[in-house]
């Protein structure tokens, strides 16, 4: 039998979240191959585009709809934060138009995902249907010892 089940680990299921996933696989390839002298610009895009997936993942794990509506709200910005980077790095000639556009792509994607799923959990804020709780009723036999 298989431990490995965890209601809090449910955002691995999101679409948002595997995009953001390859969202940063992306742009790590991209902005790796930039020279010494950006170093820092380059940690910087790294980060802010970690920090998509990480945000969408703690809102999901948070307890209340509000605190998950405001992390993804941060994956938001980290998001705006990167694509503004890209833009940058596009004129600056860091990147070519190609690592741009592919960038850009799976950013608006993602963005628009992003924006449905608030808009979803707002629906649901506002009707009331959301349990403000993270019960987990894990059946197995290993816990049910004593």
């Amino acid at each position: 039998m298989s431990l490995k089940k965890n209601k809090n680990r449910g955002y691995q299921q999101l679409r948002v979240w595997k995009d953001a996933v390859d969202l940063y696989k992306l742009n790590y390839s991209i902005v790796r191959k930039f020279s010494y002298e950006l170093r820092r610009v380059s940690s910087q895009a790294i980060a802010s585009c970690d920090s998509i997936h990480r945000n969408i993942a703690e809102g999901y794990c948070r307890k209340s709809i509000k605190e998950y509506i405001q992390y993804l709200y941060i994956a938001l910005s980290s998001l705006g934060e990167s694509v503004s980077g890209w833009i940058t790095y596009k004129t600056a000639g860091h990147i070519t138009e190609e690592e741009f556009e592919k960038l850009d792509i799976l950013a608006y994607k993602l963005e628009n995902g992003m924006l449905k799923l608030i808009e979803r959990l707002e629906q649901k804020k506002e009707s009331q249907d959301w349990i403000d709780n993270l019960i987990v009723k894990e059946i197995n036999n290993l816990y049910m010892e004593e």
